[in-house]
């Protein structure tokens, strides 16, 4: 078997991947098709789209640390099982309010903010997961395939939604139809689940309930100088440059004057440098820690060039060129913190990792959107791309500072007369 896809030989994770392929796919359809909603109501624009976004990450920054010692402590295959189940309600819920043509924004306010409450329970369950499918030695390239398959839809999602939302009439009704068909997705990952054969999971014992479990892994993280690192490198990255659904749709809509179908063509071109850089990462055996500096500070210049770009063909032809670097970031800091982390403290780490990546959205997302407002589209991208130069600064000190307090040598002992 090819190097790029020897995790496959795994029966358990070709079934998660399978199924994953197909919720992927609506989760990027119900992206566009929400974000088309939001701006499809009336006295709705580039504040409203960021507070959606917004709500629809916080649970992740408020709930996501808890989220891993529930990881910890129970099955991982059952809980994702209901955190998808979970996903689909909310997602049938929203589907089913638009379709009726009895859409608000509050409605969209608080159906996002739910849906993100299953999301922070999900993300690092189904992170720490894939560990448990295949093992250390195929890992990083299960990360990669995973990856792939996310951006495989990433490629076909948006293209499809936007093409439904302009057959069925392009307004709230119509994203309202691509939502419901998202919901319905879910169901694809559940069974998969179920379907999975136990003995072959590798699956630590379930830790039990005590006092204190929350702070254990955040002191464990504190005492790993290149988790530290990479937290700092990925909150910066997240917070401020990955707000694609933001900068995509104010310029598309905005900067260019374009539409439904070519907002959602941004994101397939966005997804095919993804998957190439997912491709790549899936080949890798091992990951240097100048390939995440080296990533990160291509993500930073590619938004800010990005952001000058004077057409939309140009500013599609360029948007591989942001996915690569992305997920080149991603996969990297992903692998690293799951190869780095312990087995019975995984759930943790991967909670504590995706609390920064994801939960900095609420912060970054209603400040992105108010710059697209205030300013304009372009300073979206151009002051976003400044910032994650900025972190990587901070990130390169952190580790450094980080690395001299752990190598310090322990202070002299009195010799006993």
């Amino acid at each position: 078997m090819s190097p790029t896809f020897r995790a496959l030989r795994n029966p358990n994770y070709r079934l998660y991947l399978a199924g994953s392929i197909v919720s992927n796919v609506g989760t990027w359809m119900q992206r566009v098709a929400q974000d088309w909603l939001v701006l499809s109501l009336p006295g709705t624009g580039g504040t409203e789209l960021g507070i959606t976004t917004g709500l629809q990450f916080l649970p992740t920054l408020l709930l996501a640390p808890y989220a891993g010692v529930v990881a910890d402590r129970f099955p991982k295959r059952l809980l994702l099982q209901l955190t998808q189940l979970a996903m689909a309600v909310s997602s049938l819920a929203l589907g089913l309010i638009a379709v009726s043509g009895h859409a608000e924004v509050w409605m969209v306010y608080a159906l996002a903010f739910t849906f993100g409450i299953a999301a922070a329970f999900d993300a690092p369950t189904r992170q720490s997961f894939v560990s448990e499918m295949v093992g250390r030695d195929d890992l990083t390239n299960a990360v990669g395939l995973n990856s792939a398959s996310f951006n495989t839809a990433r490629l076909l999602g948006p293209a499809l939604a936007g093409l439904l939302i302009g057959l069925l009439g392009g307004g709230a009704t119509a994203s309202g139809w691509v939502i419901l068909i998202n919901g319905v997705s879910y169901f694809a990952v559940i069974w998969q689940l179920h379907r999975m054969d136990t003995r072959l999971l590798h699956s630590p014992e379930p830790r039990g309930r005590a006092p204190g479990q929350l702070l254990e892994g955040v002191r464990y993280v504190r005492s790993q100088p290149k988790m530290l690192m990479i937290l700092v490198l990925v909150f910066f990255a997240g917070t401020f440059g990955m707000n694609f659904q933001i900068t995509s749709a104010l310029m598309a809509t905005q900067e260019f004057g374009k539409g439904a179908g070519e907002f959602g063509l941004l994101g397939s071109c966005l997804a095919v440098g993804s998957l190439s850089g997912a491709l790549l990462a899936a080949r890798r055996p091992t990951i240097r820690l100048r390939l995440l500096l080296f990533a990160a500070v291509g993500f930073g210049v590619a938004e800010i060039v990005a952001g000058l770009m004077p057409s939309y063909l140009a500013f599609a032809c360029f948007a591989p060129v942001i996915g690569f670097s992305t997920i080149t970031l991603l996969n990297s800091s992903n692998a690293t913190m799951q190869m780095s982390a312990a087995p019975e403290l995984r759930g943790r780490v991967m909670a504590l990792y995706m609390t920064v990546v994801m939960g900095g959205t609420p912060l970054g997302s209603p400040v992105i959107g108010l710059i697209g407002e205030q300013l304009g589209a372009r300073w979206t991208l151009l002051i976003g791309g400044a910032l994650v130069l900025v972190g990587v600064a901070l990130a390169v000190l952190v580790l450094q500072r980080a690395t001299a307090r752990v190598e310090a040598p322990a202070p002299a002992q009195p010799v006993a007369a």
